[in-house]
């Protein structure tokens, strides 16, 4: 019998990678970057660690970001951030060997890094390699339960390997985390799954 969805063409419908981001932080420990009488901008000096710094140039698109990483993981400073982050720049420079490598010795200086189980997982769905790309999906839900696109990424591999009641519990849970409007990525995937599973259920 013939499927009703070709799943392997939602691949390219995947949530894509994430990026380590420094964490804000709180309020009072910020400075007022006027003086009260002049309102003149005040010269701070620069206190940027240097993940921070290489994180500023990859958020602003600088090609300096990659060598910024580096200089990061040699000070020891975040290094399994460092690494994760310099995986998504060579995963989009097309260098998907060394994307893997990055991603993975950012878990072998933290085995619980759930960027790089996630990215892991957007590079193993890539290449199609599904059980590799479900296992490490799996592990970032267990990690950040909150963390909505890897449910959706985890519906789509589970949709591939017709695995459609996992597909739908996973993108259920997508359509509880995520705002309305945003949830509607999921319909058209859940309504085929819903129909399979249909489907499935008279034979």
């Amino acid at each position: 019998m013939a499927k009703i969805l070709p799943f392997t063409q939602q691949v390219s419908a995947k949530l894509g990678f994430e990026r380590v981001k420094k964490r804000k932080k709180p309020e009072k420990d910020q400075l007022n970057l006027f003086s009260a009488g002049s309102r003149r901008i005040l010269n701070l000096p620069n206190n940027l660690s240097p993940f921070e710094e290489a994180l500023l140039l990859d958020e602003r698109g600088d090609p300096k970001a990659a060598d910024a990483y580096g200089k990061a993981i040699a000070e020891e400073d975040s290094i399994a951030d460092a690494y994760c982050n310099l995986g998504i720049l060579e995963s989009q420079a097309g260098r998907t060997t060394k994307a893997f490598d990055s991603f993975t010795k950012a878990l072998k200086h933290d085995p619980r890094h759930f960027e790089s189980h996630y990215n892991l997982g957007n590079l193993y769905l890539e290449i199609g390699d599904f059980r590799l790309a479900r296992t490490h999906y799996q592990i970032a839900a267990e990690i950040e339960p909150g963390f909505p696109n890897v449910y959706f990424n985890l519906g789509l591999v589970h949709a591939i390997n017709e695995d459609f009641g996992a597909a739908v519990e996973a993108l259920d849970k997508f359509k509880e985390l995520v705002p309305k409007d945003e949830g509607n990525k999921a319909d058209g995937l859940l309504l085929s799954l819903k129909q399979s599973l249909a489907l499935k259920g008279k034979n």
